[in-house]
């Protein structure tokens, strides 16, 4: 399924906080206030995928950190309606992160729970690897995460 990703508005936070609730019900799902207050971030992109009607199917959002030699990436947060999961808009969605963080510069963090296989396939797909495990780091399920990293891309005209 292809879907138009554009970039997230106020608007689009009461929707994020829908899913939130269906995607991450046991874990603090973020409520349409944290999702405006990331907006204001001057650092933080964030996208929705929207079909042919314009419903919004999912979200994601990362952090662009640091300048220069200091510059790194942290993915915020990916989720995609239940009902249009396994059709690669979580994909998409990362592909939009990744290019945010790509032109930005350094390597790329981000949390997964260590049960969910889909999202650390589609990571470790796009060059993410596991760096470390965070024990309890859900909350209030005390689910553990991995912390993955992408090292920095290399962009046309930069030495190696």
């Amino acid at each position: 399924m292809t879907a138009r990703i554009v970039g997230m508005t106020a608007a689009d936070a009461t929707r994020c906080e829908e899913l939130e609730t269906v995607l991450f019900p046991g874990d603090s799902p973020w409520s349409a206030e944290a999702f405006r207050s990331e907006l204001t971030g001057p650092h933080n992109r964030y996208f929705v995928a929207r079909d042919e009607s314009d419903a919004m199917l999912g979200y994601a959002g990362i952090a662009l950190l640091g300048r220069g030699a200091d510059a790194e990436s942290e993915v915020h947060t990916i989720g995609v309606d239940p009902a249009h999961q396994r059709r690669g808009l979580g994909a998409q969605l990362l592909d939009a992160l990744l290019r945010e963080a790509d032109e930005h510069g350094g390597p790329v963090f981000l949390e997964v729970r260590t049960d969910n296989e889909p999202a650390i396939a589609l990571y470790r797909g796009t060059g993410f690897e596991i760096v470390g495990t965070r024990r309890n780091y859900y909350q209030p399920s005390g689910a553990d995460a991995y912390t993955m990293r992408r090292p920095a891309a290399r962009v046309e005209g930069q030495l190696s």
